[in-house]
């Protein structure tokens, strides 16, 4: 039986080694790019601050990989974390966004803001500076608010 048991247990081993070999890609564009939503923007640096902190690992193309997501197959699950989140929001892309669906990503962030769903529960248990305290979540809200009025104010 220990034979048995002993091959198991490499077994595994190797499997596990061998999962290490599939590698998501990763989310890391180099430079900020020129659609971001902040891009050439007179906006208050701490709401800047608090939205990258707080949302751009999953909402734009610049995710800071901690280094457990090297590992397969909590690598996987980030990748396709990240997937997700930019597929309903890609704060890199946000110029690319026609207005109306700008207005619409605008409404979804004030609500998930005010429901507090955003940033997810486990995120911010991994991720201490994406906790957004109530004055830094008000900041945000006030922030999308009036990027929203000032948008409606525009199509007018």
């Amino acid at each position: 039986m220990k034979i048995n048991k002993r091959i198991i247990l490499l077994s595994l081993i190797v499997l596990f080694g061998a999962i290490q070999l599939i590698r998501p890609e990763r989310n890391q564009q180099t430079n900020p790019s020129r659609y971001d939503i902040f891009h050439k923007t007179d906006t208050d640096p701490l709401v800047i601050a608090q939205v990258q902190s707080a949302c751009y690992d999953c909402h734009s193309n610049r995710t800071a990989y901690p280094w457990y997501a090297s590992v397969a197959p909590v690598s996987w699950m980030i990748s396709q974390h990240v997937k997700d989140g930019k597929k309903h929001l890609n704060f890199s892309e946000w110029i690319l966004y026609p207005q109306d669906r700008q207005a619409h990503k605008l409404d979804e962030i004030i609500e998930v803001l005010q429901q507090d769903e955003m940033p997810p529960k486990p995120y911010q248990w991994l991720h201490k500076e994406s906790v957004m305290k109530p004055e830094s979540r008000q900041l945000v809200l006030s922030w999308a608010s009036k990027l929203k009025s000032d948008l409606s104010n525009s199509n007018q």
